[in-house]
């Protein structure tokens, strides 16, 4: 009598189909429905982009300029769309243009499987041409990796990359196929992986803590949440507002969690952090309660974790147990997909309003644009600022606009000036801070979503790490904005030379090139604008087109973003100037 083990394996050979180790990638791939992947075709991957050409009514291939503009361009792609990027490099230098945006990645939590080709398993150890040990370099960077060398192992390896990437914490997958196994042949059938054992990507919620987090929620005089990207990454941005609405707490954003609760809603306080806004900073270490909902407590939110909410009590709401009391000791942790604990926790937690506490947040607030925002809203001075430039294309795209930042003093501008009305709306390198990260990522957030209206807002240092784009731009003529905001500075490290360095101003004054002609070159159409009269006529025209388009603002040289928590400091020590 058969076993049933034997029986589903006579089922699979039935359904076998004989092919090459490099169709099966794209037929692995296909089954996941993932149609587009990022890369730059090379010897030791070569077989697997044969069979993409033979594939073109069903995979589509963007062939970007490096392999750091295709690997960002996957995570702008992954970030918008909430699905796995996917990316494919050959062996040796190209595996390795790869680690930045991995590591980008990682430390983002986006969804990437990459795929590298390498060379033949007899010559692996040899140092054969183009040999590297990918999988060795990209272990710390990657939530997993793993060396194929056999043509069979290549549907199971793909399906388990993919759970692993898109499941719980997402994160980069790496997968490096020896070229005889992209050679090779085998049986061909495809399962989509439902589990690993030992991985276990969703803690099981504990509905006890729930309810301990209520209590602490309903007995609260002046609670305060700080909302992370992992409100977007569940998909709880209905939830976090039903919570919020109903507890009516001041709630402010990380950089990456901007857009999960709209900037105009009542109870949205703003920005915390390093360069965020005055009334949340402060009031950190004002609240008896501190609400963190999918957030890693990272040091540019907390300044000095000595001085940080020491006051008050801390509910985490996290999917990462690694996370919990990793920087900051918690009172009460809430794990699971903060979609399922927020959900769970509502029927647990009073009405309640806050108003008095609100005022103090709104009072703040006041002060912070008497000081800081009107400056660059209205400003009298005579150079454009860059918070006008945002306010711009506020006005041009009725706040509907998708962000896409660089790293920089214009992305912290960008973050405090741009307003949000609808989620995955912001795109930018958190937490390992990527110059040359915007121009890619804004074209796989463009075809991601193409309806959206997506700006690129880069400085003029990031722009020359990766403005080879232009040329992706060029050839799959995809419709993105980029607006370079230049001071001829690397504008982040001049404003600490500026305050901490005695204005020594070492190696950030730049150079710059024609920067119109360098995107006329690549058929872009393109602006300078100098001065403010021409500065909304100038967004209206390149929202207004249809295709391409590139703008360079000059903007006020020693123009500096506050308020500001200098290092080291604790976040009540936010500077206003």
């Amino acid at each position: 009598m058969k076993t049933l083990e034997l029986e589903k394996k006579e089922i699979r050979k039935e359904n076998t189909v004989k092919m090459t180790g490099a169709e099966a990638v794209i037929k692995s791939l296909l089954e996941e429905n993932a149609t587009l992947a990022y890369g730059y075709p090379g010897g030791a991957i070569m077989p697997v982009y044969d069979e993409m050409f033979k594939c073109q009514d069903q995979f589509k291939h963007i062939l970007t300029r490096h392999e750091q503009g295709a690997i960002h361009a996957a995570q702008g792609y992954a970030r918008v769309t909430g699905e796995v990027g996917v990316v494919f490099a050959t062996s040796g230098p190209g595996a390795t243009n790869l680690v930045t945006g991995i590591a980008d990645a990682q430390i983002d939590s986006t969804p990437l499987v990459c795929i590298t080709g390498q060379v033949a398993s007899h010559l692996l150890g040899t140092d054969a041409f183009q040999e590297t040990d990918i999988v060795g370099i990209s272990t710390p960077v990657t939530k997993w990796n793993y060396q194929i060398t056999k043509a069979e192992e290549i549907p199971s390896v793909i399906a388990k990359a993919f759970y692993i990437a898109k499941s719980g914490r997402p994160g980069p997958v790496l997968i490096d196929i020896t070229k005889d196994a992209q050679m090779n042949s085998l049986d061909f059938s495809y399962e989509k992986c439902k589990g690993v054992r030992s991985y276990h990507p969703k803690p099981e919620m504990d509905i006890e803590q729930v309810k301990e987090a209520a209590k602490l929620i309903n007995k609260a005089k002046k609670p305060f949440i700080v909302m992370g990207q992992g409100v977007i990454l569940g998909r709880a941005e209905e939830e976090l507002k039903a919570f919020v609405e109903k507890t009516g707490i001041p709630t402010a954003s990380t950089v990456l969690g901007l857009s999960g609760l709209a900037s105009n809603h009542p109870l949205h306080v703003g920005m915390v952090g390093m360069h965020g806004h005055y009334a949340p900073n402060l009031k950190t270490n004002e609240c008896d309660l501190l609400i963190a909902i999918g957030m890693r407590f990272d040091d540019r939110v907390t300044g000095d974790l000595n001085r940080y909410a020491k006051q008050a009590k801390v509910v985490h709401f996290e999917i990462d147990p690694a996370e919990v009391d990793k920087n900051v000791k918690t009172d009460v942790a809430v794990l699971g997909n903060v979609k399922e604990t927020l959900a769970a926790l509502l029927p647990f937690i009073n009405k309640n309003e806050h108003s008095n506490w609100h005022q103090e947040f709104k009072d703040l607030h006041e002060l912070e644009y008497k000081k800081v925002i009107k400056d660059q809203l209205k400003p009298t001075k005579e150079g454009l600022t860059m918070g006008e430039v945002l306010e711009g294309i506020n006005k041009a795209t009725n706040d509907n606009a998708l962000i896409v930042s660089d790293v920089g003093q214009h992305q912290m501008f960008a973050c405090r000036y741009a307003r949000f009305t609808q989620t995955r709306s912001q795109v930018t390198s958190g937490g390992l801070g990527t110059m040359g990260f915007a121009l890619p990522a804004a074209i796989g957030a463009k075809m991601g979503v193409p309806n959206r209206e997506v700006v690129a807002i880069i400085g003029d240092g990031g722009y020359q790490m990766n403005i080879q784009e232009l040329g992706t731009l060029f050839q799959t003529k995809t419709p993105v904005k980029i607006i370079v905001l230049n001071n001829s500075y690397l504008g982040m490290v001049r404003q600490w030379q500026e305050l901490f360095f005695d204005k020594r101003y070492a190696s950030t004054e730049m150079e710059n090139p024609d920067f119109v002609k360098i995107a006329e070159g690549y058929d872009i159409k393109a602006r300078r604008v100098v001065k403010r009269d021409e500065l909304q006529n100038a967004i209206n025209e390149m929202i207004a087109n249809k295709e391409s388009y590139f703008l360079e603002v000059v903007i006020e040289k020693e123009d500096n973003v506050f308020p500001m928590v200098p290092t080291g400091a604790a976040v009540s020590e936010c500077r206003l100037s």
